[in-house]
């Protein structure tokens, strides 16, 4: 029996073990596991165990030469004899029953199956034994890692060789703890291991290796955090009968933080300019401040301070001195001291000083850039413009490297995927300038043989490939794959798309092909939600949607929606198919019933939660009605050039009826000539028919995400015309212009975290054809997606709007005076008077901006700066125009009664109120601010933000205008109670206007602005 063991453990066997290194591989080439104990293989008699020694091992090694020679030198002798006689058969050892294998038996698996271990052998039953391929099975199974004992044992039987592979595995891993870590999650230490490919989870196998290895890791994860001092021990608890559970200990020891950061040499450049540099050690705070640019000290890493050093160069030499030279940091570890600036108490922990000698030297110019190897691309101006640094500026080694990407995106536009610049600087001491000689090696341009795509389960693959700008058999261009990925990105179907990270090019450069293979990681295509939330516009609301943007996978758009709250109502049904018949063209339908409670004071109580109890002259002031439509719209678009510009055609039709809640909105709904035929009065309220046709243009290159776009620009404009078929007539434009860049501070950087965005919309409204627009048409300002820092429908011109307003004769004394002295059953005389009554009357025309700094925080969660500023007015007075009924009615009764006879007014007097409802003088032409910051956090169930925000009016109305009427003495009955009704009117109708919109706001929302 032979046998060969491999033991982990001085515990599993008494034989000496030979330990592998780089010098005992002169010795013996077979074994290949560096720093392993090795134990020899041994043969001996039958049901014996003995190892093998070594010289044992060189008589093996002497009879497989003898062999080989014997092996030679017959068949030089057959070759010689072959025309003599045939060769005589030899009967082989190897063909004897007794050295061949007639079983493998495999002993003390617990968790590995028998099969497992069998499919790493190379010998099989049936086979010759052979010590080489033994040896290699050994090898095989050792190799694994499965197990932390092996042996494989031979037993001599009549019949053949039985080989026993007896086995300890390695114990699982059942439990694995971290006790003492406090600084990071055990979430955190998951994804480091991750990260760094450390293979140790439950129900692994038990590897020490394994083990030290994540100490090492978790050491790296705890000193990233400011825990330099940190200690980990494991403690190896087992848990039979071949388990094992690992508790990580942490002593993370003292913060350490970065102290002071100074630079020695450093003569021109401030110090406070090379510290900006320092990216990943540089204090918090608020940069080109002076005073509180260092207000948080950042946690110390080493490995980062290599990083910060190199940046240090670069900002020398960006500020043209190219020979700057940086030493090593030097650094100093000592206790913090001093008070805390939040809580005064003495401060603990460690601080480390990082002092870094640098080297200016002199400050060069660029003197030119020159080209060599553009044999394709002859145009040596369209190169040089690629430079953002011109001929005679301070050298700038981050524009010029931008200038060499700028070089490879403009050749990768033109098919040279293998393009190199190489620049080499020569330097004009004297003068003091660098001139850079580019060497550029184009090499050819390829062809696109295939695009594939890879992740896309739902997703048909046409639904992807249409978007695609760059074609099969077409010249590669990066700048189309590029936008084709944008496409695809602001389909939402997908988590966004990064070139450098979903895309793969494998290149075939005998044929110049290019293949191109596309990875997408699929959405949830399907939503369905119960959702809530506070909003100025809808309240306090509760909805239940359906929505899926890639239906059965070809990229169709279905929802249904249905909210319900206390200022509205919402049912919609809509579905949209964007490549009709597989062409470019988009076609959808929509199927809405709508209700909205417009109502100032409700919305005030809503948002802010606090009562608004208004006096009647305030009530006089607001707007207070609902409308309710039902309808449909029919829309079709298509692409320009398959570019990101789209124009449209949408048909809609909806019938509305509103019902007013207070005089002002009863009067302006019933008297303005809105309705064709010259409708007035309740009938003007029911049976409004809306019939539009809209234009529109689309220009949209913003991304990478819908929700969260950070670069690019929006281009939209609309056109719509009401008047087909329908009732209404009127026709308005909007124009909108949306912009997103990335900063770093208060700089545009590509690779900066937070966005600067802005917003520019204006839109106008006119009737024709005798009409004016529809009072629920024209434009109200103010909410939570426009002007925060004002309440839903609020900011708007008001106007005096003529009423005939019934008024009680009412003696000194406050009593009123009845029809009949005596009897008040027959009621009280009242008295009609012309007033005019202050009301919202809404713009014809609306400019609206808005700017938004933004800044993620941690996930979801964002912070914003925002400026928002508006202005809504009243340009075209005879789109206030009363219809002829509305006026009739003003202007055919007389007004006053200066006596009473049975029942009936006498003396009235005639009055003629002009037709055109007049805007107040000082409300119409008012620019409205609001400045404020705002929390966010993205609800994906809601598909909206999660809003908490503080808003300053800077610009608000804040006016008092005397209010006007045709009130006269003459218009009473002579006496007491005359004079007292007339004052009376007049303080009511006739007094100072007070306009008031607050200064300041701080509420929620569930809603999104742009």
């Amino acid at each position: 029996m032979v046998g060969r063991v491999r033991n982990q453990s001085s515990e599993l066997g008494s034989s000496p073990s030979v330990t592998y290194n780089r010098l005992f591989l002169q010795q013996d080439p077979i074994f290949s596991s560096e720093g392993v104990p090795i134990l020899r293989v041994v043969s001996g008699s039958l049901r014996s165990r003995f190892h093998l020694n070594q010289p044992a091992r060189s008589f093996f090694q002497m009879c497989r030469i003898v062999g080989l020679l014997l092996f030679c030198g017959s068949s030089l002798i057959a070759w010689a004899q072959q025309e003599v006689a045939p060769p005589a058969a030899v009967a082989s050892p190897a063909a004897s029953p007794q050295n061949v294998i007639l079983q493998i038996r495999v002993i003390g698996n617990r968790r590995i199956p028998r099969e497992t271990v069998l499919a790493r052998l190379f010998t099989h039953p049936g086979d010759a034994y052979d010590p080489a391929t033994i040896e290699r099975d050994f090898n095989s199974l050792w190799n694994t890692g499965y197990f932390e004992n092996l042996q494989i044992a031979r037993e001599d039987t009549p019949k053949g060789i039985i080989l026993d592979v007896i086995v300890k595995e390695k114990p699982t891993i059942r439990e694995i703890n971290y006790k003492g870590l406090n600084s990071v999650s055990t979430s955190d230490v998951l994804d480091r291991f991750k990260k760094e490919h450390v293979s140790l989870s439950v129900e692994s196998p038990y590897d020490p290796t394994r083990l030290a290895r994540a100490i090492d890791v978790i050491r790296a994860l705890l000193a990233e955090h400011g825990h330099q001092f940190a200690t980990v021990k494991p403690d190896i608890k087992t848990i039979p009968p071949s388990s094992v559970a690992i508790n990580f200990i942490v002593k993370e020891g003292p913060t350490v933080k970065v102290g002071n950061i100074t630079f020695t040499g450093n003569r021109a450049v401030p110090s406070r300019e090379l510290r900006a540099a320092m990216r990943n050690l540089r204090p918090i705070g608020i940069p080109h401040s002076i005073f509180l640019e260092n207000i948080f000290a950042r946690t110390y890493d080493a490995s980062k301070l290599e990083e910060d050093t190199e940046r240090v160069r670069r900002a020398l030499q960006d500020r043209g001195y190219f020979r700057a030279g940086v030493a090593d940091p030097i650094t100093h570890i000592r206790n913090e001291g001093g008070l805390s600036f939040f809580t005064f108490r003495p401060r603990q922990g460690k601080r480390i000083d990082i002092r870094i000698p640098v080297e200016e030297g002199q400050r060069y110019r660029l003197g030119g850039v020159t080209f060599t190897g553009n044999t394709h691309v002859q145009n040596v101006k369209a190169l040089r413009a690629q430079f953002p640094t011109k001929d005679g500026e301070w050298f700038n080694a981050t524009a010029v490297g931008k200038g060499l990407d700028n070089l490879r995106k403009a050749y990768g536009s033109l098919g040279y995927i293998n393009f190199t610049a190489v620049p080499t600087p020569r330097i004009d001491d004297a003068k003091h300038q660098v001139f850079l000689d580019i060497d550029i090696d184009e090499g050819k341009p390829f062809t696109v043989s295939r695009i594939e795509f890879q992740g896309n389960t739902i997703t048909r693959d046409r639904v992807i490939r249409r978007e695609l700008l760059l074609e099969e058999g077409q010249v590669y261009n990066s700048n189309l794959w590029e936008q084709s990925l944008l496409r695809l990105n602001q389909l939402d179907y997908f988590d966004p798309l990064k070139i450098d990270q979903d895309s793969e090019e494998h290149r075939d450069d005998d044929n110049g092909t290019v293949a191109i293979l596309l990875k997408v990681h699929e959405k949830g295509k399907n939503s369905i939600g119960l959702n809530g939330g506070v909003s100025g516009l809808s309240g306090t609301f509760l909805g239940l949607n359906y929505s899926t943007n890639n239906f059965l996978g070809l990229g169709e758009t279905l929802s249904l929606q249905g909210n319900i709250g206390n200022l509205s109502r919402n049912v919609v049904f809509a579905f949209t198919e964007p490549y009709l018949r597989n062409k470019s063209t988009s076609l959808g339908f929509q199927l809405f019933s709508r209700k909205s409670d417009y109502n100032s004071a409700r919305n005030y109580a809503t948002v802010t939660g606090t009562s608004a109890n208004l006096s009647a002259a305030q009530q006089s002031l607001t707007q207070n009605y609902n409308q309710s439509s039902t309808g449909l719209n029919f829309s079709v678009s298509y692409p320009l050039r398959r570019s990101f510009k789209r124009v449209g055609l949408t048909y809609s039709w909806d019938k509305s009826t509103i019902t007013t809640f207070s005089q002002a909105s009863a009067n302006l709904f019933q008297t303005l000539a809105f309705r064709s035929g010259q409708i007035q009065g309740p009938n003007a309220l029911e049976g409004i028919y809306t019939s539009s046709v809209s234009l529109s243009y689309i220009y949209n290159k913003v991304g990478p995400s819908v929700f969260r776009p950070r670069f690019g620009t929006d281009i939209s404009a609309a056109l719509q015309v009401a008047g087909l078929w329908g009732n209404v007539r009127y026709f308005t434009p909007v124009v909108q212009y949306k912009h997103f860049i990335a900063m770093k501070g208060l700089r545009p950087n590509p690779e900066g975290r937070n966005v600067l965005g802005y917003r520019i919309q204006a839109s106008y409204i006119q009737g024709f054809s005798g009409d004016v627009a529809p009072p629920f048409a024209r434009f109200y300002s103010g909410g939570d997606n426009e002007l925060r820092g004002f309440d839903v429908r609020s900011a708007t011109p008001y106007a005096f709007i003529p009423v005939r307003q019934n008024i009680t004769l009412t003696n000194p004394d406050g009593t009123p005076v009845p029809i009949q002295p005596g009897n008040y059953t027959l009621g009280n005389i009242t008295i009609p008077i012309p007033i005019y009554r202050p009301v919202s009357v809404g713009g014809d025309i609306k400019a609206t901006s808005t700017v938004e700094y933004r800044i993620p925080v941690a996930g979801p969660v964002g912070f914003a700066i925002f400026d928002d500023f508006d202005i809504t007015s009243v340009i075209r007075q005879s789109q206030l125009r009363q219809s002829i009924e509305g006026a009739d009615q003003l202007n055919s009764p007389l007004y006053g009664c200066t006596s009473y006879f049975n029942g009936a007014c006498q003396g009235g007097q005639s009055i003629q109120f002009i037709n055109l409802i007049r805007p107040i003088s000082g409300t119409n032409v008012v620019p409205r601010m609001s400045l404020g910051g705002e929390v966010s956090a993205f609800l994906p169930i809601v598909n909206a933000p999660f809003r908490i925000y503080y808003a300053y009016n800077v610009l608000r109305l804040f006016e008092n205008v005397q209010g006007e009427s045709l009130i006269t003495r003459s218009m009473f009955p002579a006496g007491g109670a005359g004079d007292y009704t007339y004052n009376e009117s007049i303080s009511a109708y006739d007094s100072l206007l007070h306009f008031r919109e607050p200064r300041k706001t701080f509420r929620l929302s569930v809603s999104t602005t742009f």
